[in-house]
């Protein structure tokens, strides 16, 4: 092999790492499990005190739901989407909340961009066609995001179809 012909020298184009978001952050996450906690516990005790015991069992129920919820949707954030583009191949790595891997490899000259897109919303999904398969990408993102993301994307792709270009030295 010389130099040059290696697959891992060609550079990247682009490449991103797509999140889910989520606003509530630990610090927050506590606090407003100690504000279920403490409102339910007040609310439980005056029940209790009144002689209707078993609604201090319900009280502490609603919390515990209210808490796994809480640990699905931050498991749930741990998924993400890997793309990248090179002259010669487009690669979109998938991995779920349970770790599984799903990977494709493209190549970027016959990959359309499509876009589903509402007249007040934006784009609500977006799409890498080709060979006749559409292949979902960018799915947690909100509209705007995904606009910049397929815009940006989409220089890369035009790049890839324009060429390569020589720098003529004098």
């Amino acid at each position: 092999m010389t130099l040059g012909n290696d697959p891992g020298s060609e550079p990247t184009l682009f490449s991103a790492i797509l999140t889910p978001h989520r606003s509530l952050s630990m610090s927050g996450f506590i606090i407003v499990m100690s504000l279920v906690g403490g409102v339910s516990f007040v609310a439980g005790v005056a029940f209790l005190i009144i002689g209707a015991w078993p609604v201090f069992g319900f009280f502490g129920l609603d919390v515990l739901l209210i808490y796994l919820a809480f640990r699905a949707n931050y498991r749930a954030a741990t998924a993400f989407e890997q793309i990248s583009v090179t002259p010669s191949e487009l690669h979109v790595r998938k991995v779920s909340h349970r770790g599984r891997v799903s990977e494709w490899t493209l190549n970027p000259l016959w990959v359309k961009l499509d876009r589903d897109v509402h007249e007040e919303f934006g784009i609500e999904r977006l799409f890498l066609v080709s060979g006749g398969r559409k292949l979902p990408i960018a799915t947690f993102l909100p509209p705007e995001e995904k606009e910049s993301f397929a815009a940006a994307l989409a220089v890369a792709l035009r790049e890839v179809r324009r060429g390569p270009t020589r720098t003529v030295l004098e």
